[in-house]
């Protein structure tokens, strides 16, 4: 279980943004201890960090789709 902090200095973020994440789900983690402090699963910042790259490809396969053309696509001759 990683800190908030430790969680932001790794992914080069705010605090407030790991807790965002733990919040909207993108990040598994819990409020622990007493007082209750955030405590997020090291294994689910691995999954985050998989989930960004995946993003990022997919972002790139659609901008490459963007500016391809039909003949790049389906052929330069003739269908007979």
């Amino acid at each position: 279980m990683l800190t908030p902090s430790q969680v932001a200095e790794m992914l080069q973020i705010e605090v407030d943004e790991v807790v965002a994440l733990v919040l909207d789900g993108r990040l598994r983690g819990a409020r622990v201890g007493s007082p209750a402090r955030w405590r997020i699963e090291a294994a689910s910042v691995g999954d985050y960090l998989d989930d960004q790259v995946e993003d990022a490809r997919r972002s790139a396969l659609w901008q490459q789709s963007q500016v391809a053309s039909f003949p790049e696509l389906w052929g330069r001759g003739r269908r007979g």
